[in-house]
């Protein structure tokens, strides 16, 4: 793919706390916050985007890192360019003290001003509540999201913080205790539902790791583990991203089915409508 231009999306910015940062928006009804994989939201975030506006929801997407509308993939950018890329946007975060990488026990920073970003748009857009996306390095971020009622459909894409380097913080995932007893407290009360997806060889988002959400939140965590196998044989890449550069946008495919699974989940919460026929 090449550059997306961002054509298609609004732009604005967002203050909270002394931070501002830039958001891009598409479609109308009830607010979903879309949080970008490294190297940032690119044109396949943006695809992804649009599906979750064709559903029925205004797709807002925070510039956390990276160059909105940038194509990093090897096949259209070349190896040089998407290490060059990779490597400027890991440094942005690396350098950033809004993101937990390696630390257990503990949500990023940037989860607060993420968490007013929701208030705001569920103010702005409506609805009974909020939807909210993570993926990869992002993943994490709409469980702690979640400590707020206003947010009542999180999905967890690849989850991969902290980075699994050793066992312990496999089995675990960047959420304070205090945290997860709000959203395991929600579960219980309220039927807060947390959606999981993953390929199952993902070194970066491992078993180790929904195990632990299955342990913590019960019946509430629903995870879609898919088969390394169902990951689109274009993408140079090892199975990690289900929604955006792993995706197999066709009826049937495993991908497209939680692909849909995530859209019946805004439907469902957000829209009050029945799951949508599967293709």
């Amino acid at each position: 793919m090449a550059d997306h231009d961002l054509t298609g999306f609004g732009k604005s910015t967002f203050t909270h706390d002394g931070a501002t940062r830039r958001v891009l928006r598409r479609g109308t009804g009830p607010a979903v916050i879309i949080m970008a994989e490294v190297p940032g939201v690119t044109p396949k975030v943006l695809e992804f985007a649009e599906h979750v506006a064709d559903a029925g929801c205004t797709a807002v997407l925070p510039v956390l890192f990276g160059t909105p509308g940038r194509d990093a993939n090897p096949a259209s950018a070349g190896w040089p360019g998407t290490a060059r890329t990779v490597a400027s946007t890991m440094w942005q975060v690396c350098v950033s003290r809004e993101f937990t990488l390696l630390a257990t026990g503990r949500s990023s920073r940037v989860v607060r001003w993420l968490r007013a970003l929701a208030a705001a748009e569920h103010e702005r857009c409506g609805g009974p509540g909020v939807g909210a996306v993570g993926m990869c390095l992002t993943g994490g971020f709409a469980l702690a999201m979640a400590t707020d009622e206003r947010l009542v459909a999180p999905v967890l894409a690849q989850p991969s913080l902290p980075l699994p380097w050793t066992p312990g913080r496999a089995g675990t995932i960047d959420i304070s205790p205090g945290e997860l007893a709000v959203v395991r407290g929600r579960c219980e009360r309220e039927g807060l539902q947390v959606l999981g997806l993953r390929f199952k060889g993902d070194r970066l988002s491992p078993g180790d790791r929904f195990a632990f959400l299955r342990r913590e939140l019960g019946d509430a965590f629903v995870a879609v583990e898919l088969e390394d196998a169902a990951a689109n044989p274009q993408s140079p890449m090892p199975a990690h991203s289900v929604l955006t550069e792993h995706l197999v946008d066709e009826p049937g495919q495993p991908t497209r089915q939680a692909l849909d699974t995530v859209l019946d989940l805004f439907r469902g919460k957000l829209l009050g409508q029945e799951p949508a026929t599967a293709g």
